[in-house]
């Protein structure tokens, strides 16, 4: 009990003694250090100066007080020297400022033991399938289109064995013709994400979390038996109090945990495959995972859905199209209830006449093209699963998982690229062309307009109506010039290559170019008549005459001064303060380099020499002062060494 006492009585103390030294330590790396790493660093440092004090000769030590007050910053350094190289280990193992303490740590272990087994899991899917060669960079040489074919089957089978943040990135890359072969397209198209459905017990209690109270309290009716289970949410019937008959997706207990975890695998796999394959940097596959992990994420938050609808509705005023109408109040980020749109699917639509099946089909794309190009918010996911004929006849769009959005730009760009399509203009598809994708830095412009005028020419040139087969070929053309496709462009392809397989089943044999064609002159060129053209260069002129007021004033001051001989020109350099800080850290660490490397020098000098007074029994006042600029370079060389690892890891 004395001990303990003991022990607690003269914590302060030591807290005290080695305080200032945890507060140098930080200084010289420049990062907070956590408390108890610092502590446990001081009293190592100390621990070691100790040591080196009792290797001294004590009696002779004290007669001479000049050596004593000489040997401070020797025996001060190596114990900051020894405390220095203990925080920089531990900083480049587990650095701080991770915000994990003991707790966060364990649970980060546990949580990479269970990221471990994952990925061993993936792994051998990944053999057993045949793909194990392509992971690791290396491709068959002997792939020919029925390698090409067995081999996009067995990236499909790996992707459904794998699971559902795998199944849904098949998806994704399906509605890419950019970067995949047909073969690959064909094949990740059939990928499907229906799941055995959630025990109801199961379900209730996530509706019992997320509402404050189980769903006998807060609906009229609530049937346990669901109407659809995909492997992310479940979808059951509900009727509210007021009897207004909904919908309620719930998400799956634990599927958020699941998602993040491949997410990580997923992002890790993808930088490892930029690292050895030119074929993965060639598609950009850490761009690709970055932007389907967002996408994903988003899904997982029902509050975002919610959102979506809301703004797609905006976005959609013809009254055949019909969106669900969301419950905020009972909705939440893993509950979303929607009104129930009663309807049939949409291969129900053949007892139809063909004229109503066109018009039905012709109002969706124009719906869908209007949400693209006028509003910049769209419906992503515009599949028959997700279109209902309700009673009109009149569509009914469902699951606003996941919707795109587009800024002035990009859907400025779009519509130059339909109105040059409906004109057959080759300059004008490649400027639109080059207006919504990420341009590389050497393009041949020409080319370009070359191949897409022969698409033009095989498409436009004769009688027949051209099909969905140019879409591929812009495709292939996007490809060919290693145009990158940035993620909101990506959406729009998607949506329309996957509104092209609606439109078939919903009226088989509609021309879905020849709509787009009547769409872009009729909405898009409607801004481009005389009437329309006028109140545009009205509102552009109004916009430029404070501008053009103030023009005659400066050319009138720009040619005095050139007359006068008075013209300058100033240029700023780094006025960026980004870039005077690039600099200005570089120009430290170059003058901590040589103060290090010359106190090293100066110090090697004088420890290999034996002249100078005698301070104590074999060291020479050069020799201590050695010492010291030891100590000093030591310092430096340590710190620059921190500050060059600890940027190579922030890469």
């Amino acid at each position: 009990m004395n001990s303990v006492l003991l022990g607690l009585l003269t914590l302060p103390v030591y807290v005290l003694m080695y305080w200032p030294i945890v507060v140098a330590a930080r200084r010289v790396l420049g990062v907070r250090v956590g408390v108890v790493r610092a502590l446990v660093g001081a009293a190592i440092g100390w621990s070691v100066a100790t040591g080196a004090v009792s290797a001294l000769p004590v009696e002779e030590w004290s007669r001479k007080p000049g050596a004593t007050i000489g040997l401070l910053i020797p025996l001060a350094g190596t114990a900051f020297l020894a405390t220095l190289i203990f925080l920089f280990i531990a900083e480049m193992a587990v650095p701080s400022g991770s915000g994990l303490g003991v707790i966060g740590r364990v649970r980060a272990i546990r949580r990479g033991l269970a990221r471990a087994r994952r990925y061993s899991r993936i792994s051998r899917i990944t053999v057993r399938h045949g793909l194990a060669p392509y992971v690791s960079g290396r491709r068959d040489r002997r792939e020919g289109i029925h390698r090409e074919a067995a081999l996009a089957r067995s990236l499909r089978r790996a992707l459904e064995e794998a699971g559902v943040t795998f199944v849904k990135l098949g998806q994704v890359l399906s509605t890419r013709p950019d970067l995949l072969p047909p073969a690959y397209i064909t094949e990740l198209s059939r990928l499907q994400t229906q799941a055995a459905p959630v025990p109801v017990a199961e379900i209730e209690r996530v509706l019992t979390d997320e509402l404050g109270a189980p769903p006998s309290e807060v609906f009229a009716e609530f049937d346990s038996a669901p109407i659809a289970a995909a492997s992310i949410a479940q979808v059951h019937r509900a009727r509210l109090h007021d009897g207004t008959e909904v919908v309620v997706k719930v998400q799956r207990p634990g599927i958020r945990e699941v998602v993040e975890r491949d997410l990580d695998i997923t992002h890790r796999v993808a930088t490892a495959l930029d690292a050895r394959a030119a074929w993965a940097r060639s598609l950009g596959v850490i761009d690709l995972a970055h932007g389907f992990a967002e996408a994903l994420t988003e899904e997982l938050d029902f509050r975002v859905e919610a959102r979506n609808i809301a703004a797609v509705r905006a976005a959609t005023p013809d009254p055949t199209v019909a969106l669900p109408r969301v419950h905020e109040e009972l909705s939440t980020d893993r509950v979303l209830v929607m009104d129930r749109m009663v309807g049939e699917p949409l291969t129900d639509a053949q007892a139809l006449p063909a004229a109503q099946r066109a018009d039905l089909a012709r109002s969706l794309l124009d719906c869908v093209l209007g949400q693209i190009t006028l509003h910049g918010v769209f419906h992503a996911d515009p599949h028959p699963g997700n279109v209902l004929l309700v009673d009109g006849p009149a569509l009914g769009l469902l699951d606003f998982g996941s919707v795109g959005r587009l800024d002035a730009g990009l859907r400025a760009g779009i519509q130059a690229l339909l109105v040059a399509l409906d004109r057959g203009d080759p300059a004008g598809l490649r400027d639109g062309l080059l207006q919504i994708v990420d341009r590389p830095e050497q393009i041949d412009e020409n080319r370009l307009e070359r191949a897409l005028g022969a698409l033009v020419a095989k498409h436009f040139s004769h009688d027949a109506a051209p099909d969905a087969q140019v879409f591929t070929e812009v495709f292939r053309v996007v490809a060919e010039f290693r145009l990158a496709v940035p993620p909101p462009i990506a959406a729009v392809f998607r949506a329309l290559g996957t509104l092209e397989g609606t439109l078939a089943r919903l009226s088989p044999g509609f021309n879905i170019v020849g709509a787009a064609r009547e769409f872009a002159a009729g909405q898009i060129g409607a801004n481009l008549r005389p009437e329309t053209l006028r109140e545009t260069l009205t509102h552009e002129a109004m916009t430029l005459l404070p501008v053009l007021r103030r023009l005659p004033r400066r050319l009138d001051r720009v040619g005095g001064a050139l007359e006068d001989g008075r013209l300058s020109v100033g240029v700023r350099l780094f006025a960026d303060e980004r870039d005077r800080a690039v600099v200005t850290g570089l120009v430290h660490e170059v003058l901590l380099a040589f103060l290090g490397l010359g106190a090293g020098l100066i110090a090697a000098i004088l420890l290999a020499s034996d002249s100078g007074p005698l301070v104590l029994t074999g060291l020479t006042l050069n020799q201590l002062i050695g010492y010291n600029l030891l100590v000093v370079s030591a310092l430096v060389g340590l710190r620059l060494l921190y500050v060059v690892f600890r940027n190579q890891s922030r890469r």
